[in-house]
C-alpha cells in the first residue's frame, strides 16, 4: 500500500527458514559453494515450473559478486508471485478514497494503527501471558520493563507490542492467543528474554516468535532510552 519494496527483513515475519537460508548465503563466501542461476523454481498445479528472477536469468550464475543482488530479486518474487493482479484492483479502490500522497506521510506501522486504530491494552493480561526466559519475574530488567510498558501512553503500548510481535492488535481471546508466524501450531506467547550483549546495544525483537531479546541493562533510565529507542526508530526487528 505503501509502494515501499520488501526487504530480506520481511522475509522473517512469513519464512523464517527461508530467511535464514539467505541470511547464511549473505554472511558466508558462496564460492564452490552454492551453484544456481538467477532463477527459481516454483510449482504451478502439480508441476515444477523455473522462473527467471531477471532477463537472461536462466544463463547468470550467482557468485559471492552478485548474491546480493539475486538475493534481493529473489525476496521480491517471493512476495509478489501470483498477486500483482489482485494488489493493483486493491489499490485502485483504496486511492479512490485517499490519495497516493497522502499515503506516503506514514511508514508501515503508522498506517497499521491508523487502519486499525488503539485499542485498550490490558496490562494484567500482558502480564499473565508472558514467558520469561533466561530470567525471572524477580530479575531488575523484567521489573523494569513492566514499569516502562506501565508508563507508556495506549499508542506507545501499541507500538511497543508492534516492535515484538509484528502486530499493534491483541487477539479477541487476549494474550494467551498470541501466535508466531513459524507455522508452528498453537499460540506462541510474549516472550522476554534476557541475553549476554552489549547494553549499548538496542534490545531486539524476533516477531516470528514473539520474543523480545532484553540486554542486561544497568539502569532503569538506560533501559527506558534503548527500549524507546527502538521501539520508535527500528522496523520491528534489527538483524545484527
Amino acid at each position: 500500500m505503501l509502494s515501499k519494496p520488501n526487504t530480506l527483513e520481511d522475509m522473517e515475519f512469513v519464512d523464517p527458514e527461508y530467511y535464514n537460508s539467505l541470511t547464511w548465503m549473505l554472511e558466508n563466501d558462496i564460492s564452490g559453494v552454492i551453484d544456481t542461476t538467477f532463477t527459481v523454481q516454483h510449482e504451478v498445479f502439480g508441476e515444477m515450473k523455473t522462473f527467471e528472477l531477471k532477463s537472461g536469468g536462466a544463463e547468470i550464475p550467482v557468485t559471492q559478486e552478485s548474491k546480493r543482488e539475486y538475493a534481493k530479486l529473489l525476496v521480491q518474487w517471493r512476495f509478489r508471485r501470483g498477486v500483482e493482479k489482485q494488489m493493483q484492483v486493491l489499490m485502485k479502490g483504496v486511492h479512490e478514497f485517499v490519495s497516493p500522497h497522502l499515503l506516503k506521510m506514514f511508514d508501515e506501522r503508522e498506517l497499521e494503527l491508523v487502519i486499525g486504530g488503539l485499542g485498550k491494552i490490558d496490562l494484567d493480561d500482558w502480564k499473565a501471558n508472558t514467558k520469561l526466559k533466561h530470567c525471572s519475574a524477580e530479575h531488575p530488567v523484567v521489573k523494569w520493563f513492566w514499569e516502562i510498558v506501565e508508563s507508556y501512553d495506549e499508542e506507545k503500548r501499541a507500538r511497543l507490542l508492534q516492535f515484538v510481535t509484528g502486530s499493534s492488535r491483541v487477539p479477541l481471546e487476549g494474550f494467551k492467543a498470541l501466535q508466531g508466524s513459524t507455522g508452528a501450531a498453537g499460540p506462541r506467547l510474549f516472550t522476554i528474554h534476557l541475553v549476554d550483549s552489549k547494553t549499548d546495544l538496542l534490545p531486539k525483537a524476533h516477531t516470528c516468535f514473539n520474543r523480545l531479546d532484553m540486554p542486561k541493562y544497568e539502569s532503569y533510565e538506560k533501559m527506558y532510552e534503548k527500549l524507546t529507542c527502538a521501539v520508535e526508530e527500528t522496523l520491528g526487528f534489527l538483524v545484527e
